[in-house]
C-alpha cells in the first residue's frame, strides 16, 4: 500500500476474525477533528478579524487609516453609479487595498441614500441664489412629461451643487477619520504582534 499524501491520516485496517460472512479487511479512521471555536462577538468577527487581516497582509497603520478614510468619502458621494469607480481610480492611484477600500464604500450605501435627498434639495438651492426650488417627485415627473429640458437643467444644477457641498464636507471628514484612525490601528497592531 503506498503511503498516503502529506497532510492525511492514513486508515488503520484490521481484521475482524469472528464475521464469517465478511472475511475482507475493515477501515477504522481517526476521530474527526474538533470544529474550531468561533469568534466571541459579531463585533470581532465582522470588524476586528478583517482589520487584523489586512495589517496581516502589510497594511501600515497611516495606509489602512486612509483606506478606511477615502472609502468613507468616496461612499457618500450624491451620484448614485460612480461609487465604485471612483474608489477603484483612488486606490490604484495612492496604492491602497482595492477590496478594503471598496468594502468600506459599498458599507456606506445606505447612509448615502439617505443623504442624497437633502444634498439634491441643499445643491438645488445653491444655484437658485438661496430660494427653495420645488425639487418634489411630483414637479420632476411633471417636468418630465411637459418640459424635459427644465427638468435635466433642474437636476443637474441639483447634482452639481450636492457634488460641491460633499466635496467641501468630505475634507474635513477624510482628515478627522485619518488622523484619528492611526492611533487605533497602531494599537491593533501592536496588540497583534
Amino acid at each position: 500500500m503506498p503511503p498516503p499524501p502529506a497532510g492525511v491520516q492514513a486508515a488503520k485496517v484490521t481484521r475482524r476474525r469472528n464475521i464469517p460472512f465478511f472475511p475482507g479487511p475493515i477501515l477504522e479512521f481517526p476521530s474527526p477533528l474538533p470544529p474550531p471555536s468561533p469568534p466571541t462577538s459579531w463585533l470581532r468577527r465582522r470588524v476586528l478579524e478583517p482589520v487584523r487581516n489586512l495589517l496581516r497582509q502589510g497594511l501600515a497603520p497611516a495606509e489602512l487609516a486612509l483606506t478606511v478614510a477615502l472609502g468613507v468619502a468616496f461612499g457618500l458621494v450624491p451620484v448614485l453609479g460612480i461609487t465604485t469607480l471612483l474608489i477603484t481610480f483612488a486606490a490604484v492611484r495612492l496604492r491602497l487595498n482595492v477590496a478594503a477600500m471598496l468594502l468600506i464604500g459599498h458599507l456606506m450605501s445606505p447612509v448615502q441614500l439617505v443623504l442624497l435627498i437633502p444634498l439634491l434639495r441643499l445643491g438645488a438651492r445653491l444655484w437658485q441664489n438661496g430660494r427653495t426650488p420645488d425639487l418634489t417627485l411630483e414637479k420632476i415627473r411633471y417636468l418630465i412629461a411637459h418640459d424635459w429640458s427644465s427638468a435635466l437643467q433642474l437636476l443637474w444644477h441639483a447634482s452639481a451643487g450636492a457634488l460641491l457641498l460633499w466635496a467641501v464636507g468630505m475634507v474635513p471628514l477624510v482628515l478627522l477619520l485619518n488622523f484619528g484612525l492611526r492611533p487605533v490601528f497602531r494599537r491593533l497592531l501592536a496588540r497583534q504582534g
